[in-house]
């Protein structure tokens, strides 16, 4: 199968002007199976108050920026993951949402956030889910999710292949040293769609890419274009979780051990 991402610099506080970026940027690729878009990219990030975090984000159920990929998605036979400012009544979710051919299919709320993102948005409540898309079991994570080896860990034992991290990345090379460990440690495919530009005095850091289940880097994107990049994957490599022939990275697991050491040092 071949899976992707999508880097671009999404419009502050435009999101008509985003879908025609990211409309754009689909010509040519019905080759793809999976595309993971930046973290907020209905919104834009650096917002300069809590009233225009809210006035930028939708619901899911009422969204122009959904309605766009699932047409997309529809058009192009194609799976989207997409960060995504979602609004439930009066609470903002910085969230990411699976999309597929025929339609919504899930999400994930960020459980950690960065910076002034504590300011504007409810720390994630639905868990890690897993989606079965029938080429695939994806898991999403958000940006700053990358720093907790626990998450990676615990959708990989729920049974991800794939694991999709829409980004906005201002740390310099951080979260791109640490996620193909993240893919080595789990036996599993990582993708992560960073975005490019500056907003006010952040500036974000590209590099978008995608590990396999070995810790290697497939594609990487440079620090400012913006570019689609696909790479041909063969799923059943991240269903093999053996290291040797005598070594298997979940049966070998002790959490027993693990958890009896945590409880003693914190008494």
């Amino acid at each position: 199968m071949k899976i992707g991402f999508i880097q671009l610099a999404p419009v502050l506080g435009d999101v008509r002007a985003t879908i025609q970026k990211i409309d754009q940027l689909l010509h040519g690729c019905e080759i793809a199976d999976i595309l993971v878009l930046p973290e907020l990219c209905n919104s834009g990030y650096n917002f300069v108050s809590h009233e225009q975090a809210y006035e930028t984000s939708e619901e899911i159920e009422n969204s122009i920026f959904i309605q766009f990929l699932e047409e997309k998605c529809s058009q192009l036979n194609l799976y989207l993951v997409s960060g995504f400012n979602e609004r439930h009544k009066e609470v903002l979710y910085n969230s990411a949402v699976l999309i597929g051919p025929g339609g919504y299919i899930g999400r994930y709320r960020k459980l950690h956030l960065f910076m002034n993102e504590k300011d504007y948005f409810t720390p994630g409540n639905t868990g890690l889910p897993i989606y079965d898309i029938g080429l695939c079991k994806i898991g999403m994570l958000v940006c700053f999710d990358w720093v907790f080896p626990e998450v990676w860990r615990m959708l990989a034992l729920k049974g991800a292949e794939i694991i999709c991290h829409p980004s906005n990345l201002v740390l310099p090379g951080l979260a791109q040293k640490t996620v193909p460990i993240h893919a080595l440690t789990n036996r599993v495919y990582t993708v992560t769609a960073n975005r490019i530009g500056t907003e006010r005095e952040l500036s974000f850091t590209g590099l978008s890419a995608i590990a396999n289940p070995t810790g290697d880097i497939l594609i990487q994107a440079s620090q400012t274009e913006e570019k689609v990049e696909v790479a041909d994957v063969d799923i059943t490599v991240a269903r093999d979780k053996m290291i040797t022939e005598r070594n298997d990275i979940f049966a070998d697991r002790r959490p027993e051990q693990y958890f009896t050491t945590l409880f003693t040092a914190k008494a």
